[in-house]
């Protein structure tokens, strides 16, 4: 298990964050709600709403979304792991900003890292979990 890796400098606050296999470097700084994913504007490199809406929820939560422009470079995963990668690193930022919104964040379920992953292929199985078609005769 990772240690949670943030530090706070005087005018950005660092958090990372993850989800499947997407990573998240995410830097918060004092704005007007700007964000900015891989040197794009958000709307751009997400095609979807709900993954937009997904990354925005921790600021929505604590009602900080025009207080705070938001700098990320992500890698690995989907688009919708890389949201959620989002919403964790956002979320572990604002906890280095404001310990006091932990208990909101924390309730809210944005702290916790998902661990879900793809399980892996087993040998004499067509995937996962699914096996051969049995015969009986």
């Amino acid at each position: 298990m990772s240690t949670a890796s943030t530090t706070t400098r005087t005018t950005r606050t660092y958090a990372t964050g993850k989800r499947k296999t997407a990573i998240a470097r995410v830097w918060l700084s004092a704005g007007s709600g700007l964000v900015t994913v891989n040197n794009k504007p958000a709307d751009q490199y997400f095609e979807r709403e709900t993954s937009i809406m997904v990354m925005k929820q921790a600021l929505e939560l604590i009602e900080a979304l025009d207080q705070f422009d938001v700098w990320a470079t992500v890698k690995g995963g989907g688009h919708s792991a890389q949201a959620s990668a989002m919403r964790h690193g956002i979320s572990r930022a604002l906890i280095a900003l404001d310990p006091e919104k932990r208990s909101v964040l924390k309730r809210a379920g944005f702290l916790t890292r998902d661990a879900r992953k793809k399980e892996r292929k087993k040998y004499g199985q067509p995937g996962a979990r699914k096996r051969f078609q049995y015969s009986k005769r």
